[in-house]
């Protein structure tokens, strides 16, 4: 084991943080789809409940996304030194049932980024509920990692790996959010286009944000404009978080 973690220039604190963002990808990609797939179920569609993606079960959206939920995460894990990773997952919807009912699918994409946002509120609640009790500290200063250093823990021991955690459920969830509101197929926010659109207009925009090379433009815009809306946001969000202004 020594030697397999060498040979990655792993050491077990790094194993230990990998192993925790991992985990709060799978938990909040799962939540996240989850909440698609409920939604959608409870207006009218019912394509993501018969393919058994109204669940927390992981395993049927990993059967889903293989790649994007379990290879593609670590290999980016090992290609940031265990200390971020990217991935994605997918419910089914029926594309005529969103085209019917556009504001009933908006509800059903927005589903998704709002069960990060709630996920996002937790953690930052049990980051002030555990400085408030002196478990935590807010960090010193932000580095490479700062994205899972949120608050240190003020003392060895166990609130070491709880801070890790919860600093890095709080920054995935807020990652998840903001990216995935993004107005861009085939990003969730996209869904929102079409509630400002003729019927015939919406038709068009649906049948284009379905096809690979627009998805291809849409994840590279994406891609470029994304640090420019999330960081803001993080820096207010984790300011209030550490420093409670």
């Amino acid at each position: 084991m020594e030697a397999l973690l060498a040979a990655l220039d792993f050491d077990r604190e790094t194993l230990v943080v990998a192993a925790a963002w991992y985990f709060v990808f799978v938990v909040s990609t799962v939540l996240h789809e989850a909440a698609h797939a409920l939604a959608a179920w409870k207006l009218g569609d019912s394509t993501a409940y018969e393919g058994g993606q109204v669940t927390i079960n992981p395993l049927p959206h990993i059967e889903r996304e293989p790649i994007g939920m379990v290879a593609v995460p670590l290999i980016t894990l090992f290609l940031r030194g265990g200390n971020f990773l990217m991935g994605w997952a997918s419910a089914p919807y029926n594309v005529h049932w969103a085209l019917a009912y556009p504001k009933r699918a908006a509800l059903m994409a927005m589903a998704g980024p709002a069960a990060n946002l709630l996920l996002a509120v937790a953690a930052g609640i049990a980051l002030r509920i555990g400085m408030a009790q002196g478990f935590f500290v807010a960090a010193d200063d932000f580095g490479a990692d700062f994205l899972s250093r949120i608050v240190e823990a003020a003392n060895p021991g166990a609130g070491i790996g709880a801070a890790k955690l919860l600093s890095i459920a709080f920054s995935m969830n807020l990652i998840l959010f903001t990216f995935n509101l993004l107005p861009l197929p085939p990003l969730d926010g996209s869904a929102i286009v079409p509630l400002f659109l003729s019927h015939e207009g919406a038709a068009k925009f649906r049948h284009y944000a379905a096809q690979p090379a627009f998805w291809m433009i849409g994840m590279l815009v994406a891609w470029n404009v994304f640090p420019k809306v999330f960081f803001p946001v993080f820096d207010r969000a984790s300011t209030f978080v550490r420093l409670g202004i």
